[in-house]
């Protein structure tokens, strides 16, 4: 929704730094020739040179396993984790923390509404970075960091290349093709890539649910069985192209369009026993703890589409300054319709119920910075960004039903949201050993949105509803890199950040979503028009020793002190339902230490097969001031992740085999005084193999999720209304298999 400019930081080497006259006169004669980009140089290592901290993906570690999505590759990255199921992807978390803490970017930029990462092709992107700290001239909402996804650019050969791919999950198939054209023309090149992807899934899982009185005694039980199962179809097409002008000017446009459909059902069948002593107020009040529906059966039919396109103009000044101009429409929507039949214990249909929603999302950004080398030893940059984006939303829904309470409704809302930001920033290179970056950010965000509520089609009151939010973030950032005397190879880093996590729009209208059945683990949601956004102060830390061969050792640690943090609150309406709401409550702190290494062995030992290794921990602490501790942790955040990697390359013939075990620890988080979860840690081993048949043709396949470990939540609440959730959904082994080719 938003637009920022790609840090100077991100660049494959830092154009905003002073160039000697002769570089510069070099690279003005190069211009001359055909040529895709004109870039410094290549070797360039951004996470060891930057000021600004980083760590860099590049795109040989980015298809390494064959992944289909994004959310694969990222769970192996150090500090990155992933919520949800293994292999079925899920929120997207640094340092433990998601739901906003953490900013997805795509070029630089916040990803618009309505836009999946899994929706983008792992061969489209060039890098992935991982940024821990904050800069000016990104969004400084990241108060655990970002990551920026950066999609190629420059076509370096003519080239044309396939890829077909077949993989297995539970028994169910999929196929994915990719195709992708390069190629150049005088100052022009291009590249058009496209890709289609289809698969289908069968996913069971199941539950108890457990009543205890304020005792603590159970007194009613419930099992549920599930399956879910469908059919998923993806289709994307991205092209782009560059213009290289006589002048030094560059213009880049790219587009990528994205369509995609799901079919999907699910079933559910419940038992209830009573098997314990009711407490008084419930006796004589059997039928009422019994669920609505004995069983039910949904069918989910949606469509989604999106349009983004982005221009791209540099235009190069005089003394190595140079202007960069960026400007961005999106288009996303999407259609749900959802059928669900409920049934009795006495298998007769009790509830005929259809949902019909559908969602637009339409967006403008425009973004530019000007960078100049005004004094000697500094790059100063200024800039600005700008976003408007324009939702609607529509939902019906009719119920049919003899036996039941109808809930009819007929909704439709809308929001504008404008995001205005001006930032300054330095880097200074204080001494060969010392630089320093500094920088200066005001961000503000307006959010307009209206809309009416109409319940049951005999009600005559629609409840209408307008609200305005702004607020606005000034954010001072500090950061600087030490190369310590007498050493090339070791450093230490420090940066000091003020970032803030902007209320999402959905949680800010007052609109009451209904549960099927309702319950304290299955409220009603309803947003909160008087949220306010978190603010941080941060501070970060990071030694690192560099090895030969690319090889490095790192130690990092950061701290985070939110006041006003946001956090769920449940609570009884005065119909008795069950109503979940965000509410701003109190301060949190947040703190970690992250290790990593990676070495190529031969660095190390001559002589040695040609295997890499890569491993990383990390470990995260948090505390809630409104809720009392033990186990009191910010937004269920992960306390302990690992990863170990390990790539062998064999000499005598072409295969490269490799793995990644990774452990994402779980346990006990109080979420509130009378309402805490448990879960399982997480154990994941992926492995692959790469046989090349020659420099053009390689067959890859890779085995995920190798250990099928079950996923276990548990869910408690106590006091009178007590009760112990606990969800189990099985795992599977998935297979894939791709074909590579470039002609």
């Amino acid at each position: 929704m938003a637009a920022f400019s790609q840090s100077s930081f991100a660049q494959t080497a830092n154009p905003a730094k002073p160039e000697p006259a002769e570089k510069a006169d070099a690279k003005a004669s190069e211009s001359k020739i055909q040529k895709v980009e004109v870039q410094g140089t290549r070797n360039y290592d951004e996470r060891r040179q930057d000021t600004a901290t980083k760590i860099v993906v590049t795109q040989e570690d980015i298809v390494r396993y064959g992944d289909t999505t994004i959310s694969e590759v990222l769970k192996r990255l150090p500090g990155v984790t992933i919520g949800g199921v293994q292999g079925r992807g899920g929120d997207i978390r640094m340092r433990g923390l998601g739901a906003g803490y953490t900013q997805i970017m795509l070029n630089g930029e916040p990803s618009p509404p309505g836009f999946s990462l899994d929706s983008l092709s792992p061969d489209l992107i060039e890098r992935i970075e991982v940024i821990r700290a904050a800069t000016a001239d990104l969004s400084t909402a990241s108060i655990a960091g970002s990551i920026n996804i950066v999609l190629k650019k420059s076509v370096q050969t003519a080239q044309k290349e396939l890829k077909l791919g077949l993989f297995e999950d539970g028994g169910k198939f999929g196929e994915n093709i990719n195709y992708q054209v390069s190629d150049k023309a005088g100052r022009m090149s291009y590249s058009i890539s496209g890709n289609l992807n289809h698969g289908q899934y069968e996913r069971p899982s199941y539950s108890d649910e457990v009543r205890t009185d304020a005792n603590g005694r159970p007194y009613t039980a419930m099992h549920t069985n599930s399956l879910g199962w469908g059919t998923f179809n993806n289709l994307g097409f991205s092209p782009r192209i560059n213009w290289n002008f006589e002048n030094g000017d560059t213009l880049t446009t790219q587009s990528f369009v994205n369509a995609s459909r799901f079919d999907g059902h699910f079933s559910e069948m419940r038992t209830f026993d009573i098997v314990g002593i009711l407490p008084e107020e419930l006796k004589g009040k059997e039928d009422s703890l019994k669920p609505i529906y004995a069983s039910d059966l949904q069918n989910v039919h949606s469509d989604s589409s999106m349009l983004r396109t982005n221009l791209n103009w540099i235009h190069k000044l005089a003394d190595s300054a140079k202007l960069d101009v960026k400007l961005g429409l999106n288009y996303n929507k999407r259609n749900s319709d959802v059928e669900l039949w409920g049934y009795g214990e006495n298998k007769a249909q009790i509830l005929d119920r259809r949902s019909i929603s559908g969602a637009t999302d339409k967006g403008l950004t425009m973004s530019g910075k000007y960078s100049a080398p005004f004094v000697q030893d500094h790059s100063f940059v200024f800039g600005w960004d700008g976003a408007y984006s324009k939702r609607g939303e529509t939902r019906t829904q009719v119920d049919v039903s003899n036996t039941l309470p109808l809930i009819n409704l007929d909704e439709n809302f809308n929001a504008d949201v404008t995001r205005m930001a001006v930032f300054a920033q330095d880097e200074w290179n204080v001494t060969k050993q010392w630089s320093v970056y500094g920088g200066l950010r005001w961000e503000g965000i307006d959010t307009r949105s209206s809309g009416d509520f109409k319940a049951n089609s005999t009600d005559k009151n629609n409840t209408p509803y307008s609200i305005h939010n702004r607020f606005s973030v000034w954010s001072p950032i500090l950061q600087t890199l030490y190369k310590l005397p007498d050493s090339k190879n070791d450093q230490v880093r420090l940066g000091i950040t003020r970032t803030y996590k902007a209320p999402d729009t959905n949680r800010l209208i007052p609109r009451r979503f209904i549960s099927n059945d309702n319950s304290q683990g299955n409220p009603d949601s309803q947003g909160n028009p008087n949220l306010k956004p978190e603010l941080a102060w941060g501070l970060d830390m990071a030694y690192e020793h560099y090895l030969p061969g690319g090889g490095m050792l790192s130690a990092s640690v950061f701290f985070r002190r939110i006041n006003d943090i946001t956090r769920t609150d449940l609570s009884q309406d005065t119909n008795g339902k069950w109503v979940s709401m965000p509410v701003n409550d109190g301060q949190a702190t947040t703190r970690g230490i992250e290790l990593e290494a990676k070495f190529p062995l031969r660095a190390m030992m001559e002589g040695a097969p040609a295997i890499d290794f890569r491993a990383n921990v990390s470990f995260n602490w948090s505390t809630l001031s409104s809720v009392t501790g033990p186990n009191n942790r910010l937004d269920s955040q992960t306390p302990v992740s690992a990863n170990l990697g390990i790539d062998y390359k064999l000499d005598k013939i072409p295969l490269t085999i490799g793995g990644n075990a990774s452990f994402q620890d779980g346990g006990l988080v109080k979420i509130s005084d009378t309402q805490s979860s448990y879960s399982v840690p997480k154990r994941v081993l992926d492995v692959y193999a790469l046989w090349k048949f020659d420099p053009k043709t390689n067959l890859r396949v890779s085995l995920g999720n190798l250990l099928h470990q079950d996923n276990i939540n548990i869910g408690s609440f106590t006091g009178s209304n007590g009760s112990v959730q606990t969800n189990i959904t099985p795992t599977t082994v998935t297979a894939r298999v791709m074909f590579e080719h470039k002609f």
